[in-house]
């Protein structure tokens, strides 16, 4: 009588259960899940409502004083609290460009009224980058309080 390597059995002829447990349904599963993130992560990040003027952030800590050049509610620019014309901004910016740089490099803050179209501020930065002013930071009050 040939005899065979057989499973264990327990009682009643019944085989005992199995203690391994199948992960490759659950793989399948978590790399269906990644990829729909992967897809959907980009889509949300451009739908998020904005409020530039608003903003948490601590305040810069520099020893040079930035050049500040601001738009009104009204859309006059003024660099340093003189008023300039729309016309005369090119010039004054190369001026300023042209000027002795601390070594930190110059840094210019915009800083623009919230009720003003964006186009209006783009503007303004493309001067600034036209003249070489690449160092812009855009400055916002503290989060209003309730």
């Amino acid at each position: 009588m040939a005899m065979g390597v057989h499973g264990r059995r327990g009682r009643g002829g019944r085989r005992a259960p199995m203690a391994e447990i199948n992960v490759t349904p659950l793989v399948d599963v978590m790399l269906v899940l990644l990829i729909i993130f992967m897809v959907t992560a980009p889509l949300l990040a451009t739908g998020v409502p904005v409020d530039l003027p608003q903003s948490r952030a601590a305040p810069l800590d520099q020893q040079a004083k930035p050049t500040q050049v601001s738009l009104d509610a009204q859309g006059r620019i003024f660099i340093d609290d003189a008023p300039v014309a729309e016309a005369a901004l090119p010039q004054r910016l190369a001026d300023l460009a042209a000027a002795p740089a601390p070594p930190e490099g110059r840094r210019v803050y915009l800083r623009a009224d919230r009720s003003l179209d964006y186009g209006r501020v783009m503007r303004v930065m493309g001067e600034l980058n036209r003249a070489g002013l690449n160092h812009v930071a855009l400055v916002s009050t503290g989060e209003d309080q309730p």
